[in-house]
């Protein structure tokens, strides 16, 4: 994508936790493919703001427009139900239909300063000195918040019979992925993807998730650790562009997709034009 196509033009895509890093990255590729994109999360110009970060949904909905598509900022919290069930009755009143949908919700490293949480724990550190409450936080913001925009979307794309629904988390099946915490939230999310995968495609629906390398995020290059970084939130959103404009992605139905092998067999590079190979933890 060098020179974006609008291959997208007139599909409505939702990317939940576009505040910043790879929900950001994933919206502004749609809107370089001319989609119209309403782009949630819940630090907002009039209000609070994830760990007092100066990212906001309204900066990226901003950035689709640049890019060449229709942004729409709108404020949810995804780990409650009323707000998500109310975001997307609004989107099927404003649009008529929701094409695609990616989860990119994760506040699992809020409070995180690149070497503790704010319960004082580091990431890897053995199980046995994690505190439980961690898992908890982590699962509600990544595969409960999952669910309940899933569970939302469902009924619509189901007597539409069509709709694609992309969750980015990271693949577990190559290993331990460095510590507890993290390995059993990512692992959940991925089972619920297969469960999705499996119920959905009976009815036309594509439910999916993608697995990125190691990503030069906001909070990556803040907490200085940007040159253990391999690719850009674009990436992964060129990949999503790339599965979108896929008249034959139901064959990935309830797999998780890597970020590189898809760059491979649909053709598209990182904004530098670099093609990062897939990331393999050494865990």
């Amino acid at each position: 994508m060098s020179e974006p196509d609008r291959a997208l033009a007139g599909r409505i895509c939702l990317v939940a936790g576009a505040s910043r890093g790879l929900g950001r990255g994933i919206a502004r590729a749609l809107g370089e493919a001319g989609a119209t994109v309403i782009v949630t999360g819940r630090s907002s110009e009039a209000g609070p703001r994830t760990d007092q970060r100066p990212e906001t949904f309204e900066d990226t909905a901003r950035e689709v427009e640049a890019a060449g598509g229709k942004g729409h900022p709108y404020r949810c919290d995804h780990t409650q139900e009323r707000e998500v069930d109310q975001l997307v009755s609004w989107c099927l009143r404003r649009f008529g239909r929701l094409d695609a949908v990616v989860d990119a919700v994760w506040g699992g490293n809020e409070g995180y300063d690149g070497e503790r949480y704010p319960d004082g724990s580091a990431f890897g550190a053995p199980f046995w000195r994690r505190p439980v409450a961690r898992l908890g936080q982590s699962f509600e913001t990544s595969v409960y918040a999952q669910l309940l925009l899933a569970r939302a979307v469902a009924p619509a794309m189901v007597q539409a019979r069509q709709g694609l629904i992309v969750t980015v988390s990271f693949d577990t099946a190559g290993g331990y992925l460095g510590d507890v915490v993290y390995d059993l939230a990512q692992g959940s999310m991925n089972r619920l993807t297969l469960a999705m995968g499996h119920e959905l495609k009976p009815f036309g629906v594509t439910a999916l998730g993608l697995s990125p390398g190691r990503v030069a995020t906001e909070r990556v290059r803040d907490a200085g650790l940007a040159t253990e970084a391999f690719e850009t939130p674009a990436y992964a959103g060129r990949a999503v562009a790339a599965l979108l404009a896929d008249p034959d992605v139901a064959r990935h139905a309830g797999q998780v997709l890597h970020v590189a092998d898809l760059a491979q067999s649909y053709g598209f590079t990182d904004r530098d034009g670099r093609r990062p190979e897939r990331f393999v933890p050494q865990g």
